[in-house]
Order: C-alpha cells, then sequence, then structure tokens
C-alpha cells in the first residue's frame, strides 16, 4: 500500500512538470537553454565541480519556474480582480526566476569562459 502512494506522489510530481513544459512558455525556453549547456559542458568535457555548479544553477532556474507557475495559478484560483497583492505576489514570484536566472548566466560564465577561451585561441 504504501508503495502505491509514493508511486502516486510520483506521478503527480511528473504531471507538474509536464505541465509547467506544456503551458508556461518561459519554461519551455529555460529547459531548451538547459539542453544547450548540458550538450556544451559535455563537448567541452567539464570537470565534476564544473557540472555540479552548472546543474545547480540549472535546476534552480527550472524550480524557481514551476513555483512561480504554481504561485500565479494559486493567485488566479483565489481571485479573478486585480488586487494590488495579488499583482506584488506575482511579481516578485516572477522576480525570484530572474535572479535565479542571473546567477545561471554569471555560473555559466565563469565555467564556460576559460574553455571557450581557449577555444579562440
Amino acid at each position: 500500500m504504501e508503495v502505491r502512494r509514493l508511486l502516486q506522489s510520483f506521478r503527480y510530481a511528473i504531471e507538474g512538470v509536464g505541465y509547467a513544459l506544456r503551458t508556461q512558455r518561459n519554461m519551455r525556453i529555460h529547459s531548451a537553454v538547459a539542453v544547450v549547456v548540458v550538450g556544451l559542458g559535455y563537448c567541452l568535457r567539464l570537470t565534476r565541480t564544473e557540472w555540479v555548479a552548472i546543474i545547480f544553477a540549472v535546476a534552480l532556474v527550472l524550480v524557481m519556474e514551476m513555483v512561480n507557475t504554481a504561485i500565479e495559478k494559486t493567485i488566479d484560483l483565489v481571485t479573478s480582480k486585480h488586487h494590488p497583492l495579488a499583482k506584488i505576489a506575482k511579481n516578485v514570484a516572477a522576480g525570484a526566476v530572474l535572479v535565479a536566472a542571473a546567477n545561471a548566466v554569471v555560473i555559466g560564465l565563469l565555467v564556460f569562459s576559460p574553455y571557450l577561451n581557449e577555444v579562440r585561441r
């Protein structure tokens, strides 16, 4: 019985990821960029430490995008009116995604720039 509940919770989680990918343009953009970044990392043979930084940065962006979606949908469920507090909550959630994405860009530059500088020489 316990295993069945565990498997069901995984199904719900996978449905959530699928929903975000199907309905959220930015989630698809971030996912596409993640695929490119992972491919580039593979081609450049990143070190284990570099992989940790890249994977953490990519995962943080994707997680924040899904949290942003959850917050937006919850607010939409609670009210259809344009309430100042709803606007603040949505803007702060979107800002969290922006901070995570900026962090990922900085980490990407720190990790990839030595390799790309080497290629240019």
